[in-house]
């Protein structure tokens, strides 16, 4: 029985799941944004949110626990130094997921993961029709 087994497979091994969500996690961190598939994506963001929690506390073994998770020192810096601070007054709810269309190759749901309230990250704009608007007319 999988009772309490709530980790999502991915079609992985343990291992490489724990690889890819890391690298995922690591360049979430570094471009502040990244487009993947919904399933990694609700995947990453406890992994995320668990990493800038370690961020917020600031101690050197928590940043010692997340280059053993994340294994890039260099993502880790820019965690502790920039997304960490402004996260202070938040209690939790760090990333968002917006979702997108589907893949056309095979129809795989995709999102943007990304930080809340992090400066650097840009924000989704809806599409405007091109035959709405009153310049579309002339």
């Amino acid at each position: 029985m999988r009772h309490l087994k709530r980790t999502a497979k991915l079609g992985r091994t343990g291992t490489h799941r724990n690889a890819m969500l890391a690298n995922l996690v690591c360049s979430l961190i570094i471009h502040k944004r990244v487009t993947t598939t919904l399933a990694k994506a609700k995947a990453a963001r406890s992994v995320a949110e668990k990493m800038v929690t370690l961020g917020k506390q600031g101690t050197l073994h928590d940043r010692r626990l997340a280059v053993a998770r994340l294994h890039q020192e260099d993502a880790v810096r820019v965690l502790f130094n920039d997304i960490a601070p402004t996260q202070k007054e938040r209690r939790g709810g760090y990333t968002r997921i917006i979702q997108l269309e589907q893949r056309p190759g095979d129809a795989a749901q995709k999102a943007i993961l990304e930080f809340v309230d992090v400066p650097g990250a840009v924000e989704v704009v809806a599409p405007v029709d091109a035959g709405s608007g009153p310049s579309a007319s002339a």
